[in-house]
């Protein structure tokens, strides 16, 4: 069966509808998955007119439900009313009702399992007073993800073996130190060794960490917190079994290629981390690690200064859709790989070292000490 992937359609007056159509009419995409898109026809077909003429003859199959959904055919969810005012470009209140309205049912029919991924277009943070990662940790992780900790999640921008999460998501620069604790990187880093792990099929990820000051402080001339805490936490991800290592000045790290040497970086902050990972491609993925659900998103923004003009680049939606059909399949061969695992105990080496024995019942039980004298065959007498 091919997974069903709900397409949120996003800010109605930026660019969420143009890469969603044209990314799902690309050859292929249908034989990959089955889209349901949570929008509105009567304001998709809105968008339709500024789009080529190969876009014009577009058919849709509304459904109710997403269990109504077919292969091989637009699905569409109505979510708002048909009269929803469209104003391309703007940022309107009706725009962010209409973006909420379509992420909070497709998260419903999530829960429900009704379908199996979630690819978010780009909205305005206005209309979830935030962005889509906060709101969803809420969603789907609840008060324990308080401060990204314990149930937290990660954001993390993807581009083939390029990866950079981020400490801090959308945060104030002023209120950046204020967050740069032990607890919170060591939550950041075991999340994104886990992601690595479950979600990118990694047995054993190299994670690069940055430094929050120019010149990784420079040995506290220019700030302590990489010797106070970033290094002491490093350290102790260590200890956890995480392979990481930093910190890095980011403006070197980047710069020389060394970021090649690692399967993911993780950055103090935002612009730390997206400036160099959107200057080397602006068609990758924003993936939400530490959910209990797949989420992927494009890279980019509403784009209301492109929306209507039909020259907004599908790419990053195109591998935001392919990107979630990948992570649902490493999700189920990782749990399936480790749905019955042999039993083991723990016992000292040699050397008094920790080592698992794994138990064999067959061998246990025929290995079980006879309370009785042994009987020997005639040949062995």
């Amino acid at each position: 069966m091919k997974p069903i992937i709900a397409i949120t359609a996003g800010d109605i007056n930026g660019v969420g509808y143009e890469v969603t159509i044209k990314a799902l009419l690309e050859s292929h995409m249908f034989e990959l998955i089955r889209p349901v898109i949570y929008g509105n026809a009567q304001v998709a077909k809105q968008h339709i007119q500024t789009l080529s003429e190969e876009y014009r003859n577009i058919t849709w199959n509304i459904i109710d439900d997403a269990s109504q959904s077919k292969d091989g055919r637009l699905n569409l969810i109505t979510c708002y009313t048909d009269n929803t005012p469209v104003q391309l470009g703007v940022s309107t209140p009706e725009a962010n009702k209409a973006a909420k309205a379509s992420l909070e049912h497709a998260c419903r029919d999530l829960k429900e399992g009704k379908v199996h991924a979630l690819v978010t277009a780009p909205i305005n943070k206005e209309a979830l007073g935030g962005g889509h990662t906060e709101w969803l940790e809420t969603c789907f992780n609840g008060d324990a993800s308080l401060n990204g900790v314990n149930g937290g999640s990660l954001m993390m921008l993807c581009s083939g073996a390029l990866r950079v999460a981020l400490v801090c998501n959308h945060v104030s620069i002023a209120d950046i130190p204020a967050q740069i604790t032990e607890e919170r990187i060591l939550a950041k880093l075991t999340l994104l060794n886990q992601s690595l792990i479950r979600d990118f099929g990694l047995e054993k990820p190299r994670i690069a960490v940055l430094a929050l000051n120019p010149h990784a402080g420079d040995a506290g001339l220019l700030g302590k917190e990489e010797q106070e805490i970033i290094i002491p936490t490093i350290a102790k991800a260590n200890e956890q079994g995480i392979w990481a290592f930093g910190p890095y000045a980011s403006d070197g790290f980047f710069g020389t290629g060394h970021f090649g040497q690692f399967d993911a970086v993780l950055a103090m902050y935002h612009d730390q981390g997206l400036i160099p990972f959107k200057t080397l491609d602006m068609s990758g993925v924003n993936y939400t690690a530490g959910l209990s659900i797949v989420r992927t998103s494009p890279d980019h923004g509403t784009g209301y200064d492109i929306a209507g003009k039909n020259c907004a680049d599908p790419a990053s939606m195109r591998h935001a859709l392919y990107m979630a059909v990948d992570v649902l399949r490493a999700r189920s061969e990782y749990d399936e790989l480790r749905a019955n695992p042999l039993p083991f105990v723990v016992r000292n080496d040699g050397e008094g070292k920790p080592r698992r024995e794994f138990i064999d019942f067959k061998t246990t039980v025929s290995r079980q000490p006879s309370t009785q004298s042994p009987q020997l065959s005639e040949a062995e007498n």
